[in-house]
C-alpha cells in the first residue's frame, strides 16, 4: 500500500507502533491494507516500520530490562492476574474484531482468544514455574543451587491464523519470566493483537517491557540479527520458520520455530462411527482449514473405508458464510492470494488423478460475493507422491488415503516429513497404546482430532514441524525464556579457618 493511497483514504484507521510505552504513528512510506476477507472492506492500514523505529523498539526493550529483571516475581504475577481478568472482560469485543480481519466465525474467534487466555492464566503461576533447585552439603559444608534468570530482550513473530492465541503464547510468558519483548504481529490481521497489547499496558506492564513493530521480512531480519535480542520465537510457515531459525542461530540467538504440518487422522474400523465422522469434519474444515493443527489427511484403515460417503455427506451440511453471520461453520480464507493458492492446489489434485468427491471451488455466498470463500473439498484415491498430500494446503481440503492395517498406517504417517500432530480413532486400548508408542509425531490425540495440550503441558511438535528443542508454552517455554545459573557455595563458621592449599579437583 503506497503513501498516496493512504492519503486518499485518510479516514481509515492507521495501526500504531508501541515503543517505550507509547502508541506512536509510523513515519514509514510503506503501508498495507488490512481487509475483511468476507467483503474486501479496508479496515485499517498497517505500517511497515522503518529501520529507525525497529531500532527504537529494541533499544527501549533493552533499557527496560535493566529494571524489569529485578522486579519481584509477585509483582510480575499480579500483572498477569490483572491481564487475564481484562482479557475475560473484553473477550467478545476482541473476537468480533478478530473475525472481521481474519475471517473466522465468532465462536471460533472466541476460542482463539480463550486458548491464549489459558496461557496467561498459566503465566500467573510463575512463582512455582521459575523455581530453581537446591542441594545441601553436596561436599564438606558445600551447597549447590540453581537460579533461573531471564535472558534479556526477546522477540516474537506471529502468524495470521491465530492473531490472539499465538501472541498470548509469547509475550506473557516471556515478560513474566523477567524478560522484555518486541512483538511483530502478522501484517495481515494486527488489530486484535493490538487490542491485547493495549490490555497488557492497562494491566500494568511498564514502559519498554513490551514493544510492537509491524512489517515484513526487513523487520524479521532486523530482530533476528540485532545484538540486543537474545531469543526469538516464531510460529508460521516452514519456509519463513527455517529462515528465522538459521538467521537467528547464526547470530547467537535462542530460536524456537513452530512451522508447517500435515496432520493425519488414522481411523480404525472399531472407532465410534458418529463421533469420528463429526471430529474429522470439524477438524478438517474448521477455521477454513487454516490451523497448523488442522486434520488435513484422513487414513482409513480396513473396512472404515466404507465410511467415506458419510464423511462427504457431513461436509456437505457445513454452512459457508461470513464469520460474523450466525450459524456459520466455515468462513473465508484470509486473502485473495490464499484463495488462489488453495484453488491451484485443488486443480493440481485433479490433474494428479485423485478423485474429487466434494468440490468447494464454486461456492458463492449471497451478500458476500466478493468474499474469499472455498467450500469443503474432499479428495479420495490419494497417494503419498501427490502434491496435495505432500503440501500443506492450509484450506478446507481433506485428502483421504486407505490402508489395510494399523501397522501400514503408522508407517505411512512416520514417512511424512512433518511431525506436528496426529490422531487415532479407536475403541481398542491395545491399539491406542501401540500407536502412541510407535508413532513419530510430537502431539498425539486418541479419539481427539486436534491434540493441542493445555498450557501446563508443553506444545511438542517435532521433526519438520519444529526447529529448536523447546516448545512455545508449558514448562519448556520457561526453560526457553530463562537461563540456568548454578552456584556452588561454602560458608565457614570461623572466617579464620585455613585448610591449606589444595591442588586437587575434589571439593571434599
Amino acid at each position: 500500500m503506497n503513501a498516496v493511497a493512504k492519503e486518499l483514504n485518510a479516514g481509515i484507521q492507521k495501526v500504531k507502533l508501541l515503543i517505550n510505552g507509547e502508541f506512536v504513528d509510523s513515519r514509514t512510506t510503506e503501508w498495507r491494507e488490512v481487509t475483511n476477507p468476507a467483503t474486501q472492506e479496508v479496515l485499517a492500514y498497517v505500517p511497515f516500520a522503518t529501520r529507525e523505529e525497529i531500532e527504537a523498539a529494541v533499544q527501549s526493550a533493552h533499557a527496560a530490562f535493566a529494571t524489569w529483571k529485578k522486579t519481584p516475581i509477585g509483582t510480575r504475577m499480579r500483572i498477569m492476574l490483572k491481564l487475564q481478568a481484562l482479557i475475560r472482560e473484553n473477550l467478545q469485543r476482541i473476537a468480533v474484531t478478530l473475525s472481521a480481519e481474519q475471517g473466522k466465525t465468532i465462536p471460533d474467534a472466541e476460542g482463539d482468544v480463550f486458548r491464549g487466555l489459558e496461557v496467561v492464566e498459566h503465566a500467573a503461576s510463575i512463582g512455582t514455574l521459575q523455581q530453581g533447585e537446591f542441594s545441601e552439603n553436596v561436599a564438606g559444608a558445600v551447597d549447590t543451587y540453581t537460579l533461573r534468570q531471564p535472558v534479556g530482550v526477546c522477540a516474537g513473530i506471529t502468524p495470521f491464523n491465530f492473531p490472539a492465541m499465538i501472541p498470548l503464547w509469547m509475550f506473557p510468558m516471556a515478560i513474566v519470566c523477567g524478560n522484555t519483548f518486541v512483538l511483530k504481529p502478522s501484517e495481515q490481521d494486527p488489530l486484535s493483537t493490538m487490542m491485547l497489547v493495549e490490555l497488557a499496558l492497562q494491566a500494568g506492564v511498564p514502559k519498554g517491557v513490551l514493544n510492537v513493530v509491524h512489517g515484513g521480512k526487513e523487520v524479521v531480519d532486523a530482530l533476528c540479527t540485532h545484538e540486543h535480542v537474545k531469543a526469538v520465537s516464531f510460529v508460521g510457515s516452514t519456509a519463513v520458520g527455517t529462515h528465522v531459525y538459521r538467521l537467528g542461530s547464526e547470530h547467537g540467538k535462542r530460536v524456537q520455530s513452530m512451522m508447517g504440518a500435515k496432520n493425519h487422522a488414522v481411523v480404525l474400523p472399531d472407532a465410534n462411527r458418529e463421533h469420528t465422522l463429526n471430529a474429522l469434519a470439524g477438524a478438517g474444515f474448521g477455521a477454513a482449514g487454516q490451523r497448523c493443527m488442522a486434520t488435513s489427511v484422513v487414513v482409513l484403515v480396513g473396512s472404515s473405508a466404507q465410511w467415506l460417503p458419510e464423511l462427504v455427506e457431513k461436509a456437505k451440511l457445513l454452512k459457508v458464510n461470513a464469520g460474523s453471520e450466525p450459524n456459520t461453520d466455515i468462513g473465508p480464507v484470509v486473502s485473495r492470494a490464499a484463495r488462489q493458492r488453495v484453488l491451484g492446489l485443488i486443480e493440481t489434485g485433479v490433474k494428479e488423478g485423485a478423485t474429487l468427491l466434494l468440490d468447494g471451488r464454486d461456492v458463492v455466498v449471497k451478500g458476500y460475493e466478493d468474499g474469499n470463500f472455498i467450500g469443503p473439498t474432499i479428495f479420495s484415491d490419494v497417494t503419498t507422491d501427490m502434491d496435495i498430500y505432500k503440501t500443506e494446503i492450509f484450506g478446507p481440503v481433506l485428502v483421504v488415503l486407505q490402508v489395510a492395517t494399523l501397522d501400514e498406517a503408522i508407517a505411512l504417517v512416520n514417512r511424512n516429513p512433518f511431525g506436528n500432530g496426529v490422531g487415532l480413532f479407536t475403541q481398542s486400548g491395545a491399539a491406542a497404546r501401540k500407536f502412541q508408542s510407535e508413532i513419530d509425531i510430537g502431539q498425539v490425540g486418541i479419539n481427539i482430532p486436534i491434540p493441542v495440550p493445555v498450557p501446563y503441558f508443553s506444545f511438542t511438535g517435532s521433526r519438520g514441524s519444529k526447529l529448536g528443542d523447546l516448545g512455545p508454552y508449558g514448562k519448556q517455554v520457561v526453560q526457553f525464556y530463562t537461563q540456568t545459573k548454578t552456584v556452588t557455595a561454602r560458608w565457614f563458621d570461623d572466617a579464620t579457618v585455613n585448610e591449606g592449599v589444595n591442588t586437587t579437583i575434589s571439593l571434599r
